[in-house]
């Protein structure tokens, strides 16, 4: 649902919204910001979340106007522009306050802020576009770098932030990963609002229509997605393990965790999709365990620079 607050825009109001919001949408990342994020850049954590969460929100909400969708998507990176320049405009609705804050706030010259910004209004900018249209294997897959790019330097700038992370290719295949998770997950709520994640050349190469998701070459396709998410979890997870920040790591595998046990139920499933995959298994013991060993040192260790405790 949009978010429909009115902010006063100023920090502090923008602060308590972008929490609220954060909840309502996804307790798991609402914890994870509170309990991993530096603590000098816990608000504005919540602040990008939020503002991206209203966005996609809004998108979903003007769907049936497109003209009035593309609008909108067009404000926003404008809004971008303007703020990365150093524009202050005051003709801001009161969710754009949430961005405006983030930039008056921003620390350094941290290039994940700026690279994560630019990366998810892109991955805004594309289902903005996407909706009613099939879209091409190439193009999903430059959606799913694009998102897992944005995930990672929101990671290292929020997270561990004087902290030097290593680079290469396995750095975004965890995130891959979770969003072929998540796009298979959200398959057939996605067909309810016109979007179509499958590519173009499959439902040609087997003429399907999109909706056929019980016929045995679509779901031979649900098959290959499930396993290169898997491998893309396997070597994504060697990538975490070698982070050298515990909180990022703690964050990682959370993020991991949360999408594996979607495809367990798909596999289970046959790879037949459903519509619902509420009431899936909680997380592992282990990883329950150590988030709650953490956020035990963590109340221990409140003394420490912010940014500074891994």
């Amino acid at each position: 649902m949009a978010m429909q607050a009115h902010l006063p825009g100023t920090p502090a109001s923008t602060a308590a919204i972008a929490r609220s919001i954060t909840r309502g949408a996804s307790k798991q990342t609402f914890y994870t910001i509170r309990w991993l994020v530096d603590r000098g850049l816990i608000d504005d954590a919540y602040r990008a979340y939020a503002y991206f969460r209203w966005v996609d929100d809004t998108i979903d909400v003007a769907s049936k106007d497109r003209r009035a969708q593309l609008a909108f998507v067009t404000r926003q990176r404008r809004l971008l522009r303007r703020l990365e320049a150093g524009d202050q405009p005051d003709d801001l609705a009161p969710e754009e306050h949430l961005l405006a804050d983030l930039f008056l706030a921003r620390r350094d010259n941290h290039p994940g802020l700026a690279s994560y910004l630019a990366s998810m209004m892109a991955v805004m900018e594309f289902d903005a576009a996407r909706r009613g249209r099939l879209i091409t294997a190439e193009e999903l897959d430059r959606y799913s770098r694009l998102l897992s790019t944005a995930v990672m330097d929101a990671l290292a700038y929020f997270i561990g932030h004087r902290h030097t992370y290593p680079g290469g290719e396995a750095r975004i295949l965890a995130v891959q990963g979770a969003h072929i998770a998540h796009m298979l997950r959200d398959t057939r709520d996605d067909l309810a609002a016109g979007y179509f994640n499958i590519p173009r050349q499959i439902l040609e190469a087997h003429r399907l229509t999109p909706t056929e998701l019980a016929h045995p070459a679509y779901r031979d396709w649900v098959h290959e997605r499930v396993e290169l998410a898997r491998r893309c979890f396997r070597e994504g997870k060697r990538y975490i393990r070698a982070m050298g920040n515990t909180r990022s790591q703690l964050a990682g595998y959370l993020y991991c965790a949360r999408f594996e046990v979607v495809l367990r139920r798909i596999e289970l499933d046959g790879y037949l999709l459903r519509s619902d995959y509420s009431g899936l298994p909680r997380l592992p013991a282990w990883l329950l365990g150590f988030v709650q060993a953490h956020r035990s040192a963590m109340r221990g260790a409140k003394r420490t620079p912010a940014g500074d405790a891994r």
